[in-house]
């Protein structure tokens, strides 16, 4: 081989090797800084407000409920009294919303939750209905990575029973406005004690006469519209 050959393959790899290093900047420099998700949550029930909505961001290591399981203390709290801080504080560091009213039957909440930790890329969302023992809805650890900026994702969520109160629908035992009744008790008499989907209310106006719930309460799946959309 030549020297002027030699001189010539030299100055073609290191141009070769300059343009690689620039490619891999330029990947490293479109990198996303932070990611935007606007939320809105409706509420497709006849007669059951949800109580104030909680939202989180996480990594896909966090989880608040899993069918099949008991639930936690926190979950027990919010399915029973509709209180949510105890399942936003298991998840300290991370990008939270919490609502501060409660959600009516065909009423919307909508707001945007946004992270500069590109790992948390998985959606938790969850309420009660209010008008029952211990039911409540939402989503779990939803993936939203492969959502790009300016796309839509529409998720209906079904009832959850979290397995800690008997759904006796008896007078004092469900805080909503139906009965205004007791919330959140430690003590767990449910003939389940695991995280089920919810079997539905029965209603006095359906004969079971120590009911404090009417016809009205009685919801059918799905009860929440969730649209998160990727700003």
């Amino acid at each position: 081989m030549n020297q002027s050959f030699k001189s010539l393959l030299g100055g073609v790899l290191s141009l070769t090797l300059v343009a690689c290093s620039n490619d891999d900047d330029d990947e490293m420099m479109m990198e996303p800084e932070s990611q935007a998700y606007r939320i809105k949550i409706t509420n497709l029930t006849h007669f059951q407000p949800l109580s104030p909505p909680a939202a989180v961001l996480h990594d896909d290591s966090s989880h608040w409920w899993m069918i099949g399981s008991a639930a936690s203390e926190a979950l027990e709290k919010m399915a029973e009294g509709g209180d949510a801080s105890d399942l936003l504080a298991l998840l300290p560091d991370n990008t939270r919303h919490a609502a501060s009213d409660v959600l009516l039957p065909g009423m919307s909440h909508e707001f945007t939750i946004e992270t500069d930790d590109m790992d948390e890329n998985r959606l938790s969302l969850v309420g009660m209905l209010v008008n029952t023992n211990d039911a409540f809805s939402g989503i779990n650890g939803l993936e939203l990575g492969g959502l790009q900026s300016g796309q839509t994702e529409v998720v209906y969520t079904h009832a959850y029973d979290a397995g800690t109160e008997m759904n006796s629908e008896a007078a004092g035992t469900i805080p909503g406005p139906a009965d205004g009744g007791e919330g959140f008790n430690a003590a767990r008499d449910d003939v389940t004690s695991v995280v089920t989907m919810h079997p539905g209310v029965v209603s006095a106006d359906d004969g079971l006469t120590t009911s404090t719930l009417s016809a009205g309460e009685k919801f059918d799946n799905p009860t929440l519209r969730i649209e998160i959309t990727a700003l």
